[in-house]
């Protein structure tokens, strides 16, 4: 079972990177997945994880207080802007757009409802 954290928690790494580049991709709930299997896999893996400088203190925030930097809950809510936005341009049907902004909404509400670090 080890191996299959292991290679989950590399999935969730190599996924949490291309949504640095790609804004409609998560980068920080597959972060804090990678961070979940890695303690249950690879001790080397899961300290580089909590301690690299970048996106240690993320991790650590939410683990000991559930707590997302507002740095984080800003650039949340413009990727949640972009990407509604596009689906405008794009003229995706009406029915789509309400079910689109009512998900989008539910994700800001809990992402600003969250204890700021």
């Amino acid at each position: 079972m080890q191996i299959v954290w292991l290679l989950l928690g590399l999935l969730c790494v190599g996924l949490g990177l291309i949504g640095i580049a790609l804004p409609l991709i998560p980068t920080a709930p597959f972060l804090l997945l990678a961070a979940f299997f890695f303690a249950r896999s690879s001790e080397n893996l899961h300290n580089w994880l909590i301690t690299h400088p970048t996106f240690g203190p993320m991790i650590l925030d939410w683990q000991e207080r559930g707590a997302i930097r507002p740095s984080a809950k800003r650039a949340a809510t413009l990727s949640v802007a972009v990407a509604f936005l596009l689906s405008l341009l794009l003229g995706v049907p009406t029915k789509i757009l309400i079910v689109q902004a009512l998900a989008l909404i539910g994700v800001l509400i809990f992402i600003w409802t969250r204890p700021s670090a």
